[in-house]
């Protein structure tokens, strides 16, 4: 057994100072390790020393294996940790720091290897006894071979990335003649993910349940489950909202479940934690789906019910010791939900947002724990993924820590980046995930048309209180005067539209007309960053802030964000069907599918946009002929830049 120094946390973000967190508790020294465009970041700043590996790109810092090492050569580090993403299950890299005469923290590189395969573990489990659901998992299958296997399968089927994960490289296909195109979506996307487009196909589980069990295991031949948890609520195979335990699963099935992913832990030599993920179709039948050589997004929730540090267990298992717990020592106590809190806009179909968090406030509270690596004035950037923080609440049941959850998301504040804060807490609110009834279909189905999807126009009552705070802006921190009435118009800009109120102010009363409605609002108290108002009688509190003309408030549930216009010119916006096709964020530009003088619909994909790690079609916004093609295969494009300019057909 070896006592280890000094650690060395390949990644960034939230779960490099989670991993820090633990590291310095149990006596560790600690390296971070940095992009030039997170040379402030929050993780940096918490570790005891830091190296800059390289630019902002992924594949020239957190993917650049030899600058990684390098920092950890100069640094004197003895272990590395490689959080989860990037190269955590890269079984070359796992085999690099062996060779360096250092510790991996995480399982061996023949593990990583076998298990980042889909194809081969899939046939690894099933020579070990583990049920898989029926499929194809050709060696490197051309594109004939899978278009020919997927008609023995029969639709619907599943098309998978055989290297990938994080919904990356997945297609539902339902009708065979989408086949042929999927395929090439699937591959391009696995690609630019993975570096590896090889396909499998299984046949599809309609509206199952993803449930997948924490495995830890020693390289004493020791192997133990940690409960279940439940990651059914996913959009695009990607994780919304997780649990444990879940509220499906049965002792009885929690116990085959875990015994199964024992079995599969040993079958390839495990060590260290690992997640094996399984469906569970509506009769409790389950079938392997995959297993993540790492630590998952989501252990908070284990950790809440069992007690456990998960990345303590890691580290104690990289030294050499045994597991601290046997099987019939792990208990399971209350209830966790965790959510992902995204820097993303669900109203546009999930835009990724970029900009300055003028202010990030998380809430606080009984059972409530916040796993973030952003504070405020931090920039989120178009080089990483969006996710600000992981919200995790614990309760002695499910109903309580639902509602610690809702809370915690409504009294949490963001201002600068539009967030997935007000969607996160209308599906926690929901009465089918509340019974215990969502899996993998609940997003497209019972919860697609929820308000937060789309849209929602700012009510009077919500530009009564924009206009509130603006007032103040300008009338001391103090408080209205008791002068006699004004009356002032307002120009408001609101989802790039314009809005006209007529702004009344009498002592502590604002009176706000807009159209034909008309709203009363009465102040109570006002200081930096907060109203208090008198609405109908009740009180209530509002969180805002401003910089420049631009205005974020938060109150009653909900965020939105004006500017003020009143004392500029009309700025003219570019309205849907201009014709004028602009990138939503920024991002590389990985297909063109149209070209100039070409003829085309609404809604035809014109451009595909990777950014973030997903694809993103381009579409057009009404139909004409392509009379200005400004972009190429290959071009880094920046928010609102223009891409496509489209004229009418009689033109």
């Amino acid at each position: 057994m070896q006592m280890l120094k000094k650690l060395l946390i390949a990644n960034r973000g939230e779960i490099a100072c989670r991993v820090i967190q633990t590291a310095k508790a149990l006596g560790y020294r600690t390296v971070a390790v940095y992009s030039e465009a997170d040379a402030n970041a929050l993780h940096v700043e918490q570790a005891d020393e830091a190296v800059c590996i390289g630019p902002a790109q992924v594949s020239a810092s957190y993917l650049n294996a030899e600058a990684i090492l390098d920092a950890a050569k100069k640094t004197g580090a003895d272990c590395i940790h490689p959080g989860y993403g990037f190269l955590s299950e890269n079984a070359g890299f796992a085999k690099a720091i062996k060779q360096a005469g250092l510790i991996f923290v995480g399982p061996p590189e023949n593990a990583i290897e076998l298990m980042g395969s889909k194809r081969r573990s899939k046939i690894a489990m099933q020579e070990a006894g583990v049920p898989v659901v029926p499929g194809f998992e050709g060696n490197n299958a051309s594109d004939e071979e899978l278009i020919a296997a997927a008609k023995d399968i029969g639709v619907p089927l599943m098309l998978k990335a055989s290297a990938g994960g994080g919904g990356r490289g997945m297609r539902l296909v339902e009708d065979q003649n989408q086949l042929a195109d999927s395929i090439k979506r699937a591959r391009s996307e696995a690609k630019q993910a993975f570096g590896d487009d090889e396909m499998i196909i299984e046949k599809a589980v309609i509206e199952p349940r993803h449930v997948e069990i924490q495995v830890f295991a020693d390289r004493h031949g020791n192997a133990v489950y940690l409960g279940e948890r439940d990651c059914s609520v996913q959009r695009r195979h990607q994780k919304v909202v997780e649990e444990a335990p879940s509220p499906f699963v049965t002792p009885e099935l929690r116990q085959a479940m875990g015994e199964a992913a024992v079995k599969a832990a040993l079958a390839c030599g495990y060590e260290g934690a690992g997640t094996v993920e399984f469906l569970v179709d509506k009769d409790r039948n389950f079938y392997f789906l995959e297993m993540n050589t790492r630590l998952q997004v989501e252990h908070p929730v284990t950790e809440l019910i069992t007690g456990q540090d998960l990345v303590a267990w890691q580290l104690m298992v990289a030294e050499g010791q045994t597991l601290p717990l046997a099987q019939e020592e792990i208990q399971l106590n209350g209830h966790a939900i965790e959510v992902r809190l995204y820097a993303e806009d669900p109203a546009t179909d999930f835009t990724p947002q970029t900009g300055t968090l003028h202010q990030f406030s998380p809430a606080t509270g009984e059972g409530l724990r916040f796993d973030t690596g952003v504070r405020s004035g931090d920039v989120v950037s178009p080089h990483y993924d969006p996710m600000l923080a992981k919200v995790i609440a614990w309760g002695q049941n499910r109903d309580e820590a639902r509602r610690r959850l809702i809370r915690a998301l409504e009294d949490t504040t963001v201002f600068g980046v539009t967030t997935n804060r007000h969607f996160l807490s209308r599906i926690i609110a929901d009465e089918t995930f509340g019974a215990g009834e969502a899996t993998t279909a609940f997003l497209q189905q019972s919860f697609k048309d929820d308000p937060s999807l789309a849209p929602q126009a700012l009510s009077i009552r919500e530009l009564a209180l924009s206009a509130c705070a603006l007032s103040l802006g300008t009338s001391g921190q103090h408080g209205w005067s008791n002068a006699p009435a004004t009356v002032m118009p307002m120009s408001l800009e609101v989802q790039d539209e314009t809005v006209e109120l007529l702004v009344r102010r009498s002592g502590q009363k604002l009176i706000v007309s807009h159209e034909e409605a008309q709203y009363e609002l009465q102040l109570q108290s006002h200081q930096p960053g907060l109203l208090c108002i008198i609405d109908n009688g009740v009180r209530h509190r509002c969180q805002y802030h401003q910089t420049g003309d631009s205005l974020y408030l938060q109150a009653f549930g909900r965020s939105w964000a004006i500017v003020d216009r009143t004392h500029q010119p009309a700025a003219g916006a570019q309205g849907a069907g201009s014709g004028r096709i602009q990138a939503a964020m920024d991002g590389a530009i990985i297909d063109v599918l149209v070209n100039e003088g070409e003829t085309v619909t609404q809604g035809q994909t014109l451009v595909v946009l990777e950014a973030m790690k997903m694809e993103h079609p381009v579409k057009a916004d009404r139909d004409g002929v392509v009379a200005g093609l400004h972009t190429n295969t290959g071009d880094q494009v920046k928010r609102s830049q223009l891409l496509v300019e489209l004229a009418p057909e009689d033109a």
